[in-house]
């Protein structure tokens, strides 16, 4: 081929490669691009607002077109979003997040990562920051209603064109991941990131995004994308120049304008994002007085609405010469002052992350003042603690008790999250996590701060993952410290110094009306740590130590189960209780006779929960518990005189015994038995070891679904013990070894049973059956017939006619009915 040949092909390649750019200059010389921001300017510094400030936030973001008429730039650099991406989208958009508010979680997250990482550079290069408003290291969001535009501006470090599409058009790559490759080789970085596709969040609100960025190596440029699957990146050539920095233009959905609204806005950054680092700032506005001068037609209304004073104070006027009336005129106000609606920048996170210090340089006044600013409360919290976790679970926490119980708060016990809020790189992600926390712990309130916490794609539920264990592990074990203390308050401080950890407790030293603080605890959170001892079994041992009760020595005090085993007898080898429906059955009980006149402590229970509680506790510092209701009940070492004198009174009262077992039947009780418990009462029913108490039983019956066909086999068998030193008792054995057949002594020993059984807790099956053989035993002791009858109530002469014509009509109408019937059968 001759290079004539040559020369026309080059000359052609050469055209072909030029027409592009020719079509797209002709293009973009035709086209009408959507306005980025470009009146806006830079932000100012602080909250400060400018003369042009105002302008610049109405000014219209767009050209007038809907986010579903708006299209790509045309000019704009084509790209197709990864296949991941691709399949994610709809996702994410539809199901991943399970509400649309973490969107600007997500932004926050993203432009406070940008942030770190311009900073940590400019520790080596502060030039990096630049000047003026550039070097202001904030996050700031301002609100277009007439587009339904929101905005979203930080001054991190910006992205390149390789940064946009690299980061936001491919997904587990939102940039801080591979910063982090690179800048944890060299130093201490931590950051918020390692999400991935928190940016696409925002698709749950928007159909049409503009990312605008300003990196210091680069342009500036302009994503888009209208999450259909593809996205362009084109050089913003008209915006405002962002010096450095990320701007997103979010053109919301017609169903989500509601995040234009300033107080919405308010209530998402409060409650997501509230402890980052860096300020936030919300463009809205705000009403405020100011003075402005009278107008002389105002000053005519307001001379007519004089003239309607009383005549005294005319007469007074009157009165006053010339040079007065000339002072009182120069004295009148030529200002008024009236309400002004004025837009400002507003910084939304002014409550400072005080876990971020050691808990040495923190005041208990800023403890107290975090807490009120956490939970919303007007109270102080009965104590705190603050402690940092280091190992291979690396956490921060702090931790409250309130001064009380939310209302209702064990009403719906199992259904109720936990009030602790947990954060990640002090980013919100969630306050209803029961894995942080067990339930009867889900009284704290506070935080938990992690570094190191895997999170799963969304941020919305973490992962099942073994740092949870330790962290919840850790946790536990610290709030039980911490009401351990609280417990201890009135020890010695060289006790609290043990703990290494720093922790403080914000109850006040001082006393009101003798009741401690652990006592105002214990009114409040005491069934908490019953709960606990039911629930937490790798615990139980701590937790016994926080209970309180009172028992038969303590006046009305709350005792510890210490207390108690400090002030056992010497000989004594067991821990009694009796529980009961009040304080005042169970300081009455029978059952407690003999062990009150052998000075013995006895707890008293009588909360429903704490029948479920002993089930659990079996023992406390190798101190068997026994239940003052069951069956061989123990006091010490019998001597060989006692048992000599037991074993005499069993075999004397052997035949009364049998026989009264026979009577009663194998349905009512399984033995009758000499009892070592009673002192003064004839006879008791106690139950068997294993078996539910008569307090149990009660309290199991008064279960709106119980049932009592399931439950029977949990029931006690019941025993009834005598006294063979009562009275009754002698008498009654007496009379039936004189007469055995007499059915006076079995009526007596029936009423006996039944009244013990009464009096031990037990409910009478037949209560009618009872009061019968009573009123039969009432008869005898009086000397009345047992066939003498009631008399019959006399009737009034009126109402024996009444009676006498109904009975006449009731006749009547029985013959003519027999009438009726002996004519249908002739017929």
């Amino acid at each position: 081929m001759g290079s004539k040949t040559w020369t026309v092909i080059l000359f052609a390649v050469l055209a072909l490669s030029y027409m592009p750019v020719i079509q797209a200059e002709e293009d973009e010389s035709h086209m009408d691009l959507p306005k980025v921001d470009d009146k806006e300017g830079a932000v100012p510094a602080g909250s400060v607002t400018d003369h042009t400030t105002t302008e610049r936030e109405e000014e219209s973001i767009g050209d007038g077109e809907s986010v579903k008429e708006r299209k790509l730039r045309e000019n704009a650099e084509k790209f197709e979003f990864q296949a991941e991406v691709g399949r994610l989208m709809d996702i994410i958009i539809n199901s991943l997040y399970s509400n649309k508010d973490i969107f600007l979680r997500e932004l926050i997250s993203n432009a406070s990562d940008a942030l770190d990482k311009i900073r940590f550079m400019s520790l080596t290069d502060p030039g990096l920051l630049g000047e003026g408003d550039a070097a202001e290291l904030d996050i700031r969001i301002s609100i277009d209603k007439e587009n339904k535009v929101l905005k979203l501006r930080d001054r991190g470090i910006g992205m390149t064109k390789d940064n946009l599409i690299q980061n936001l058009g491919t997904i587990a790559k939102s940039g801080t991941s591979a910063f982090l490759e690179q800048m944890q080789k060299s130093g201490d970085m931590n950051l918020i990131g390692q999400f991935g596709v928190g940016f696409y969040s925002v698709y749950l609100v928007a159909d049409y995004i503009e990312v605008i960025s300003k990196h210091n190596d680069d342009k500036q440029w302009i994503w888009e994308s209208k999450a259909d699957g593809n996205f362009a990146i084109s050089e913003d050539t008209e915006g405002e120049d962002l010096q450095r920095g990320t701007q997103i233009n979010i053109y919301l959905k017609d169903d989500c304008v509601e995040y234009l609204e300033e107080d919405k806005l308010k209530e998402l950054v409060t409650k997501y994002s509230e402890f980052i680092n860096f300020p936030i700032y919300l463009y809205g506005s705000k009403e405020v007085s100011k003075e402005v001068p009278i107008e002389d037609d105002e000053d005519d209304e307001e001379a007519e609405d004089e003239e309607a004073e009383g005549e005294e104070e005319e007469e007074e006027e009157d009165d006053m010469d010339v040079e007065d009336d000339e002072e009182s005129e120069d004295d009148e106000p030529t200002t008024k002052t009236v309400k002004e609606t004025v837009y400002d920048w507003e910084l939304l996170n002014d409550t400072k992350a005080i876990w971020l210090r050691s808990s040495s340089e923190v005041t208990e006044e800023e403890y107290h003042k975090f807490y009120k600013a956490l939970t919303k409360s007007e109270e102080e919290p009965m104590a705190y603690s603050h402690f940092k976790a280091e190992g291979d679970v690396e956490f921060k926490s702090v931790l409250f008790i309130p001064a009380k119980a939310e209302a209702g708060m064990f009403d719906n016990y199992y259904s109720n999250n936990a009030a602790l809020k947990l954060y990640v790189r002090r980013v919100f992600i969630s306050d209803e996590f029961d894995e942080l926390v067990p339930k009867y712990l889900s009284f704290l309130k506070g935080l938990v701060d992690s570094d190191t916490l895997p999170l799963n794609v969304s941020r919305e539920m973490l992962q099942q993952h073994s740092s949870l264990k330790t962290i919840k592990k850790k946790l536990v074990r610290k709030a039980l410290d911490m009401i351990r203390k609280l417990a201890e308050e009135d020890k010695d401080d060289e006790e609290e110094k043990e703990d290494s950890d720093s922790e403080a407790e914000a109850a006040d030293e001082s006393k009101e009306d003798g009741e401690s603080a652990y006592d105002k605890f214990w009114k409040e959170f005491g069934k908490a740590i019953k709960l606990g001892i039911i629930e937490d079994s790798s615990n139980r041992t701590r937790l016994s130590k926080l209970l309180r009760f009172q028992t038969s020595k303590s006046d009305g005090k709350f005792i510890s189960l210490d207390e108690y085993v400090s002030n056992m007898k010497k000989d004594q080898k067991q821990i009694y209780y009796l529980a009961g429906a009040s304080m005042e059955e169970v300081s009455k009980s029978p059952f407690l006779e003999k062990l009150i006149k052998k000075d013995l402590e006895v707890i008293y229970f009588t909360d429903p929960i704490d029948e479920y509680v002993m089930q659990n506790l079996t023992e406390f510092d190798d101190y068997k518990f026994a239940n003052a209701s069951k069956e061989d009940l123990k006091f010490g070492d019998k001597d060989d005189e006692e048992k000599k004198r037991e074993k005499e009174t069993k075999e004397e009262f052997k035949d009364l015994t049998k026989w009264w077992k026979t009577l009663l039947g194998a349905d009512e009780v399984e033995a009758v038995k000499i009892s070592n418990r009673l002192s003064t009462t004839p006879c008791v029913v106690v139950t068997s070891k294993y078996g539910w108490s008569a307090n149990m039983e009660r309290i199991m019956k008064s279960q709106a679904l119980s049932d009592d066909s399931r439950s029977s086999y949990m029931k006690g068998r019941k025993t009834l013990e005598i006294n063979p030193r009562h009275p009754i008792i002698k008498d009654l054995k007496e009379k039936y070894t004189e007469n055995n057949e007499d059915e006076k002594v079995a009526l007596v020993a029936r009423v006996l049973f039944e009244t013990s059984l009464m009096e031990s807790g037990f409910p009478l099956e037949d209560t009618r059956s009872y009061s019968d053989r009573v009123s039969s035993l009432i008869r005898e002791s009086m000397g009345i017939d047992a066939d003498a009858e009631v008399d019959e109530e006399p009737e009034d002469e009126e109402e024996e006619e009444v009676a006498e014509e109904e009975e006449a009509e009731e006749e009547a109408e029985e013959e003519e009915a027999e009438e009726e019937s002996e004519v249908h059968e002739e017929l």
